[in-house]
């Protein structure tokens, strides 16, 4: 048997957490204007935000690059 890495750098993160990062790192008004989706600014809330981005791959991507983004400035 071989232990096997992954080289992706989201392996055993899920978007909840990801999500939360985010949230508590820029804040929803933040993230509303760095990624333009209505979730973050219109009433947003963890659950309907992940909703919404679990639905729809092209948002969740852009969330995705920017938690990758903000964890390499620390």
């Amino acid at each position: 048997m071989s232990s096997e890495q992954s080289n992706d750098p989201l392996h055993g993160i899920t978007l909840e957490m990801i999500l939360n990062h985010l949230v508590q790192q820029y804040g929803f008004e933040e993230l509303g204007t760095r990624i333009a989706i209505k979730c973050f600014t219109d009433n947003p809330s963890i659950k309907s935000s992940l909703k919404f981005l679990r639905r729809t791959p092209w948002a969740r991507k852009k969330v995705e690059e920017l938690y990758l983004t903000s964890i390499k400035r620390k």
